[in-house]
């Protein structure tokens, strides 16, 4: 694919960049180049914003029955080519073929979602308190949309915006990572095939980040902006949307807590922390456990049997067969985990695996880490207090569940929490006491399309898949009316 130049996806056409711009997309596994990718400036951010606008009138009137049968055929199509898609999140992300598979395969349950919800997002007629009046609540499209989507879940995070945004009569400027636009640009292409309206959905592929603050974000025409990201650049877009009191939806940072108490079934918990710390990007995902909380009197068998599972999961290049953690993003993000890794080392804990660069044989090229834990952490060192992004385990240990909660939710995140108990009282108490968005109760598998899923506190506002993801692009409206 290295010859190609895919080409941004604006007003149902294939364009190229002012000047004919590029960027190149890095294969994460051996630096190769996957292909090159138009690099959009402001004459392209406009011109799609201008479609979204076109675009939107004879979208938003359509009726929710025939947009969801659109996005019934884009889910079809999607699944039809799950495998072309996944090949493409592997090339560009580096994550296992298989995991990617089933990122795509969730990611198209999306549409068959918000397919469905479209038809039954409605409005209510509300009981009158005056004989001669009668009162109308409607929820109606808010306009168009920009969507700007993270690299770690190349087709998940765009799926989980635009359908619920289409669904709801949206359209839709979509900006993805930089380091991962081709997933993109092909779903793209299959909503094209699907017969979405041309500039109902629109792909901005570009790496010049300060423009798409300046121009995408702030454009007038814009109503809403969905984000996921981290909270730093969450905070910087409020704070521009802030002048145009734009509505926003964000799924930020994370810092969760992975909790096992002592009568937990210690099976599941050391594969759930296990998947939850390792198998999902190879932890560089915002609902990956950041931190093990283990209580101390179960320690002595949790710790020896999650160290051994964790020596046991397999490190390679994502089309290797049995591939279970890929290369990081980048080298700039494996060095920020191993700097959390030894930084902790100096201020006392104990590395027992892992924690070191890959670079022979096939991982030569490559950033691949080996996945760390680490024992003897403290709640102020920086590796429990930053969102680790990467496959590095700290494990602590607490005496009482009051003291497991309280250190759990000393943090500025609230996004995703788990713990494991066989305690049926237990179980309610800590999953109310959690200040988290997402709370895996015995569970570590994550979220799914039928809950809404967000964070509190400084990890996101709104949220995303349920019922409450389609409002997310709607107003409300209240009609009085007078019957004379």
């Amino acid at each position: 694919m290295a010859d190609e130049i895919e080409r941004m996806y604006i007003d149902g056409e294939w364009v190229a960049a002012q000047g004919d711009a590029t960027f190149d997309v890095i294969n994460p596994a051996d630096q190769s180049v996957v292909a090159s990718v138009a690099n959009g400036g402001v004459p392209e951010i406009h011109r799609a914003v201008d479609a979204a606008q076109a675009a939107f009138r004879e979208w938003s009137l359509l009726a929710p029955k025939d947009r969801g049968r659109i996005l019934l055929a884009i889910q079809a199509l999607m699944e039809e080519r799950r495998d072309e898609l996944a090949r493409l999140v592997t090339l560009e992300n580096g994550k296992p073929f298989e995991e990617a598979k089933k990122e795509v395969q969730f990611s198209l349950g999306y549409f068959g979602w918000f397919a469905e919800e479209a038809r039954r997002h409605g409005g209510e007629w509300v009981a009158s308190p005056q004989p001669g009046k009668r009162y109308l609540v409607l929820h109606q499209p808010i306009g168009p949309v920009a969507a700007v989507t993270p690299w770690n879940f190349p087709a998940t995070m765009v799926t989980r915006k635009i359908a619920p945004a289409l669904a709801a009569g949206c359209s839709v400027v979509l900006k993805p990572a930089s380091a991962t636009p081709l997933t993109a640009l092909a779903i793209a292409k299959i909503t094209q095939d699907a017969g979405l309206p041309r500039g109902v959905f629109n792909v901005l592929t570009t790496k010049r980040s300060r423009l798409v603050g300046d121009e995408l974000l702030t454009h007038p025409l814009i109503r809403k902006i969905g984000f996921t990201g981290s909270t730093d650049v969450g905070k910087g877009i409020m704070e521009k949307a802030a002048q145009q009191i734009k509505r926003l939806s964000f799924e930020l940072g994370g810092n969760a807590p992975f909790i096992v108490f002592d009568d937990a079934d210690l099976p599941a918990a050391v594969e759930g922390a296990a998947a939850m710390k390792f198998l999902r990007v190879g932890g560089q995902s915002c609902i990956c456990a950041n931190r093990i909380y283990v209580q101390r009197t179960i320690a002595g068998r949790f710790v020896p049997a999650f160290i051994e599972a964790v020596k046991r999961l397999k490190v390679a290049p994502g089309f290797e067969p049995g591939a279970q953690i890929g290369p990081l993003i980048n080298e700039e993000t494996r060095a920020k985990v191993h700097s959390l890794v030894e930084d902790a080392v100096k201020r006392g804990a104990r590395l027992v695996t892992g924690g070191y660069y890959l670079t022979d044989g096939a991982y030569k090229n490559g950033n691949f880490y080996a996945p760390a834990v680490l024992l003897d952490v403290t709640d102020d060192m920086p590796i429990a207090v930053e969102e680790i992004f990467g496959p590095a385990a700290p494990v602590l240990l607490f005496d009482t569940e009051e003291e497991v909660i309280r250190r759990a939710n000393a943090t500025t995140y609230g996004l995703a929490a788990y713990f494991y108990t066989k305690n049926t009282a237990r179980l309610m108490r800590v999953a109310e006491q959690l200040e988290y968005g997402l709370v895996g109760a015995n569970d570590a598998t994550g979220y799914t399309h039928e809950i809404p899923f967000g964070g509190f506190k400084e990890s996101g506002l709104g949220r995303e898949g349920g019922h409450e993801g389609i409002e997310e692009y709607t107003e409300v409206k209240s009609v009085v009316i007078n019957l004379g």
